[in-house]
C-alpha cells in the first residue's frame, strides 16, 4: 500500500507541476499586482511547497518505515487539499466566465480542464491510499 501511494503521490504531483507551470507562463505571477488572476500566488505555492515536502516525507516513509512520518503525512495532506479545494472553488468561477474582448484573461482560465480534473481525482485517491497505509491496511 506504501508503495501505491508513492506511485500515485507522484502521478499527483506530476500533474501539478504541469498547472502550476501552465500558470505561471500564462502570467499568473504578474497578474498577481493587478488583481486579474483569482488565484493568490501565496495559496499556489504553498500547495505545491507543502506537496512537495510531503511527497519527500512520504518517500523518507516508505525506506524508514516510521508511523509517526506515516501520520505527518496525512496531516500534511489534508492542509495540501483544503489549499487544493480553496484553488479549485476559485478557478470554476473563471472557466465559467467569458473574457470582455480587449480584456486580459486570467492565467487560470487557460489550465487545462482534464488536467485539473485528473489532478484532483488522483489527489483525492493519494489521500485515502495515505490514510489507510497509515493505519496499516495492507502491510
Amino acid at each position: 500500500m506504501d508503495i501505491a501511494a508513492l506511485i500515485v503521490w507522484i502521478v499527483t504531483a506530476l500533474g501539478g507541476f504541469i498547472l502550476l507551470g501552465r500558470w505561471i507562463q500564462g502570467g499568473g505571477l504578474r497578474q498577481q499586482q493587478s488583481g486579474v488572476s483569482r488565484l493568490p500566488a501565496p495559496i499556489v505555492f504553498g500547495h505545491f511547497l507543502l506537496a512537495a515536502a510531503g511527497l519527500v516525507l512520504w518517500i523518507i516513509y516508505v525506506v524508514v518505515d516510521n508511523d509517526a512520518l506515516a501520520w505527518i503525512s496525512v496531516v500534511l495532506l489534508v492542509v495540501i487539499a483544503l489549499l487544493g479545494f480553496a484553488m479549485f472553488a476559485r478557478w470554476i468561477p473563471v472557466q465559467k466566465t467569458e473574457v470582455a474582448a480587449g480584456a486580459q484573461a486570467p492565467a487560470e482560465k487557460n489550465l487545462p480542464v482534464p488536467v485539473v480534473a485528473a489532478h484532483g481525482i488522483v489527489a483525492v485517491a493519494t489521500l485515502v491510499l495515505v490514510v489507510l497505509s497509515a493505519v496499516g491496511v495492507g502491510s
